[in-house]
């Protein structure tokens, strides 16, 4: 590996940058840092030496290609079994800001910290070939880092997403190893079971309580196959059935509990946002057409 690329172990815990930092250490005389936690997030992909991970009150032996996932607040410490052996590993840290800007961009690239979050799994094995594409990944970041190209920070950012994006699809993968078939069949019957409970609670955890299945792979497997998330298709559905009670002659202020919302301004927002109309638009269009038709009903028995 590139030495130009290696950095001298610092002890230091906490970040100088906002966003992220990488780093590639070689030591061969490690001296350890104690019991510490951070207020960021730790990706340690580890490469060499005889070396156990202890994350709360466990300890996991380390191989090549494991990555070790630890969300702030979490104690940690590496334990050094023999100091003879090189101890290699690469150190990438995110902040909490930077991790909520990643999700805004697309809920995927926070499957594997979500998962970690909630499962309390913090040690990731990966085989030769699969950790040799990681770890080009993040050799490609390292080299941008060490030098000044042209749209260097463009760049650094689009390997950093990169990097981030394929972490989250490797476990999401190994975490749900079903066929295509599988998925498709999952998704029908999540589909039809919102169309037959919408006026109840349709959350992510309400449906993997359901189907038995991860709330997050039903939250890919929805956004695989309609582009949307699982509650913005929710909230499409309840409004379509709102605006169709408003212009059936329901008053606003009635619809909306009855499908779903749980406080009118939330559901007056949704609305507007969808149809560029209040939902009292549709009311009165409704009262209208239900005028209309009741003087025609009379004109006709009139007649």
């Amino acid at each position: 590996m590139k030495k130009q690329l290696q950095t001298a172990f610092c002890p230091r815990q906490y970040m100088l940058s906002r966003d992220f930092e990488l780093y590639y250490y070689s030591d061969t005389e490690f001296t350890g840092v104690d019991v510490h936690t951070h207020d960021y997030y730790e990706f340690y992909f580890f490469l060499e030496g005889d070396v156990c991970m202890k994350i709360q009150d466990r300890t996991h032996t380390l191989s090549f290609g494991d990555l070790v996932l630890i969300p702030p607040g979490v104690p940690h410490q590496a334990l050094i079994r023999c100091r003879t052996v090189p101890y290699r590993r690469f150190v990438f840290w995110i902040s909490t800001e930077f991790y909520r800007k990643l999700l805004a961009l697309s809920p995927d690239y926070g499957y594997l910290i979500q998962s970690v979050s909630e499962e309390k799994e913090y040690v990731f094995r990966h085989d030769r070939v699969a950790f040799n594409e990681i770890q080009a990944k993040l050799l490609r970041i390292l080299e941008e880092l060490h030098a000044d190209h042209f749209a260097r920070d463009t760049q650094i950012g689009l390997c950093v997403n990169d990097l981030i994006l394929h972490l989250n699809r490797a476990a999401y993968q190994k975490n749900h190893p079903q066929s295509k078939k599988g998925e498709q069949a999952l998704h029908r019957n999540v589909l039809a079971y919102i169309e037959d409970h919408l006026k109840d609670d349709l959350s992510l955890e309400q449906l993997s309580r359901i189907f038995f299945v991860s709330k997050y792979h039903i939250a890919h497997v929805f956004k695989a196959n309609l582009g949307i998330s699982t509650h913005q298709y929710i909230i499409k559905k309840r409004l379509a059935l709102c605006r169709a009670a408003m212009l059936g002659g329901a008053g606003s202020t009635e619809v909306y509990r009855e499908f779903g919302f749980q406080d009118y301004s939330s559901f007056y927002r949704a609305f507007k946002k969808e149809y560029g109309t209040a939902p009292r638009a549709a009311a009165r269009a409704g009262e209208n057409r239900r005028i209309q038709q009741k003087a025609g009903k009379e004109h006709d028995e009139l007649y």
